[in-house]
């Protein structure tokens, strides 16, 4: 029975790390390090890296070991595009479900991120970001979508991290975040659409930016 509990919290500490960029995508996980790092047996450590395996964070490569997934160009583009289709819809509903509880909270949480984004703290702006496309996500009342969205950031994380270390993207990143805020609570649901679509897609140069990010980290 303490297998389950101990699988769930080294899941959830591992899928922060990776998040958070302590774990680089390219990253070997070694088992061995971590039974130490959490003390427990090899057994929750496999079904760990089996569940995040599964989300699409790590890929087990055989003979080789468990690596902290790290897309081709072409498939990160691919990702991205699913991903923004993805806020696209969810920027629509919350804009036509969203109360007044969500949309007051929703704009505490872009409060945060101007403050940090006028004083260049990319880390915090980087968890507050987060947070405010989770409020958008919850706003749509739909609990299927609410997860594939939250499954498909938490998958994205480790670039969009590293996207907003480019030369003055925090700056546009909340520009845009800007106007998303206006059309929701405007309940402008295709304008939301494609504000949040927008945001998130990356295309042309911001795409060139990004790779450049990739392989600087």
């Amino acid at each position: 029975m303490a297998a389950i509990p101990n699988t769930l919290r080294i899941r959830n500490a591992l899928e922060n790390a990776i998040v958070e960029g302590v774990y680089l995508p390219g990253a070997r996980l070694d088992p061995e390090a971590l039974e130490r790092e959490f003390d427990v047996s090899r057994t929750p450590i496999r079904e760990a890296l089996h569940q995040l395996e599964a989300s699409g964070l790590v890929r087990v490569v055989p003979k080789r070991g468990t690596f902290v997934t790290e897309w081709t160009p072409s498939e990160l583009a691919e990702r991205f595009e699913v991903m923004a289709e993805v806020e696209a819809t969810c920027g629509r509903l919350a804009a036509r479900r969203i109360t007044e509880a969500e949309l007051a909270a929703l704009e505490q949480v872009h409060q945060d991120c101007r403050r940090h984004a006028e004083a260049g703290e990319v880390e915090a702006y980087y968890a507050r970001n987060s947070d405010f496309h989770h409020c958008i996500y919850r706003a749509t009342h739909n609990a299927f979508l609410e997860r594939e969205a939250s499954r498909l950031h938490a998958m994205l994380q480790p670039y969009r991290r590293m996207q907003l270390k480019v030369r003055n993207r925090m700056a546009r990143s909340f520009a845009e975040h800007d106007a998303v805020v206006a059309h929701i609570r405007g309940g402008d649901a295709e304008a939301a659409a494609t504000a949040l679509r927008d945001h998130v897609i990356v295309q042309g140069d911001r795409f060139h930016d990004l790779i450049a990010a990739t392989r600087k980290g």
